[in-house]
């Protein structure tokens, strides 16, 4: 059963909006910087305890799990966890503990956190896009093929276990929390307002009760258990009458959090136990890593590609398939990806198997994804479908110029319209070369500037560039 499901309600979502600047103008050569460098159900299961209820998702049916661990990761809305650095490990995962401490307390809170959710939020609507798995909320109950946390937690990386249990190999990831964010999620975006209340309602609903059991001067396993239960029991009535599928068949988009709550459960558990590895490179070449985070990568997808699900976006130089897999989540299109580093490749490999396993649990069908391994200088699967693309990703920042002018070759067989957004500009102010000369033939160009924090590399601001083709 999916995860989750309802009418989209307003997150705690940030989609940030950065001012472009409207005049077109000629763009001079960047001051050079530093190199950045399936149908099943899942019930997320407490890891109080091995008898802990299982927390049913929108698809439900559950199917038990002799281990009890909760699939759902403990990362903050801006999926800070994927935020990573060429010199330096930042936390891959939310390391957050299990720890119950002021901000948990449940008679504090004076306004309701979940009022703001009730209001519409910018989430990205597509009126053609049916959003529902065409696999969800059928009779086809087996277990979903997802990695569990369970199979990564160790309490040895930082996470003491919940509820003050004994420590245990398995108890790293912060389950509590996780159910608690699952459950928030389910009832703002899979549910009506109605249908919601009993589920997040800040006076009494299962959400407050979950809270008021994990609280840290409380600790009551089995008021928290005795919560679960009632929320997977109403959900499951809600799944069993039609209601869920029905209330996603209404929905046309999905909330920002929500995206980046489902992408981080799939890089937390292909990518982050070896992230590491991502920093072996060799200075000065084409194959230096950095990622763009999320909150750029939606600002690229919707304020400068304008995609719908009928469209068709390419990352050249995908590296771990971060930004192909929130364009097919997010925006629903066509999605292609191709890289070369033969690391990267396998990682986002492992993405994309475990995005399509999770994409099904939520009960949310995505736009087709395609990773390519190899050069998309001479991949034919990209040099193809480059004639269709409505929006293409570079992330040149550390491209050698060989590199970016092989690319303005490639861009002739561009349609007009299409737009390429880069981290160096293809147009080198007044420079005269035949590159340069058929970069100013084929592109408009705009300078915009990314807000800070949203490249991996730097916390800092910088520049990028939008080229439209003519």
């Amino acid at each position: 059963m999916p995860l989750l499901k309802a009418k989209s309600a307003t997150q705690s979502v940030r989609v940030e909006k950065v001012v472009v600047k409207k005049a077109v103008k000629k763009v001079t050569a960047p001051t050079p910087r530093s190199s950045l460098a399936p149908n099943g159900s899942l019930r997320a299961t407490s890891d109080a305890s091995s008898s802990s209820p299982r927390l049913l998702s929108p698809n439900s049916r559950a199917v038990a799990r002799t281990k009890s661990a909760s699939p759902y990761p403990s990362s903050s809305d801006e999926r800070a966890g994927r935020k990573r650095t060429l010199t330096q490990r930042r936390q891959n995962t939310p390391r957050d503990s299990p720890h119950f401490g002021p901000d948990d307390s449940d008679d504090d809170d004076d306004e309701d956190p979940f009022a703001k959710k009730r209001k519409v939020i910018s989430t990205w609507r597509d009126p053609h896009r049916r959003l529902r798995h065409k696999k969800a909320f059928g009779d086809d109950i087996r277990s979903p093929n997802i990695i569990h946390g369970a199979d990564l937690a160790s309490v040895k990386t930082g996470c003491p276990p919940a509820f003050g249990a004994p420590e245990d190999e398995k108890d790293r990831i912060d389950a509590v929390k996780d159910i608690k964010q699952v459950v928030k999620h389910v009832a703002e975006t899979y549910l009506t307002e109605e249908q919601a209340q009993p589920f997040i309602d800040h006076n009494s609903s299962f959400y407050r009760d979950l809270e008021k059991a994990a609280n840290e001067k409380r600790c009551d396993v089995p008021a928290f258990k005795a919560a679960l239960n009632s929320y997977n029991t109403s959900l499951l009535s809600l799944v069993e009458d039609g209601s869920v599928a029905k209330n996603l068949d209404n929905m046309h988009g999905i909330p920002p959090s929500l995206v980046d709550f489902i992408l981080t459960q799939v890089y937390e558990r292909t990518v982050s136990p070896n992230v590491d590895s991502l920093n072996k490179y060799q200075p000065g070449g084409d194959n230096v890593y950095g990622e763009l985070n999320a909150p750029f990568v939606r600002e690229i997808l919707q304020v400068h590609g304008g995609l719908t699900s009928e469209k068709v976006f390419i990352d050249l130089g995908s590296g771990v398939g971060n930004v192909v897999l929130q364009a097919a989540l997010e925006i629903g299109c066509r999605s292609y990806g191709c890289e070369m580093v033969e690391n990267s490749c396998n990682f986002a490999e492992a993405q994309e198997k475990e995005f399509n396993a999770r994409c099904l649990l939520w009960g949310i069908g995505p736009g087709r994804v395609r990773l390519e391994r190899g050069d998309f200088r001479t991949n034919k699967k990209i040099l193809e479908v480059l004639k269709e693309a409505d929006c293409i990703l570079v992330n040149n920042k550390a491209f050698t110029p060989a590199l970016n002018a092989a690319l303005v070759s490639m861009f002739l067989d561009l349609k007009p319209g299409c737009k390429v957004v880069s981290l160096v500009s293809f147009i080198l102010g007044n420079e005269k070369n035949a590159i340069n000369d058929i970069a100013n033939n084929i592109f408009e160009v705009v300078e915009d500037t990314y807000k800070e924090d949203w490249v991996s590399w730097s916390r800092a601001p910088g520049r990028y560039f939008v080229s439209t083709r003519k």
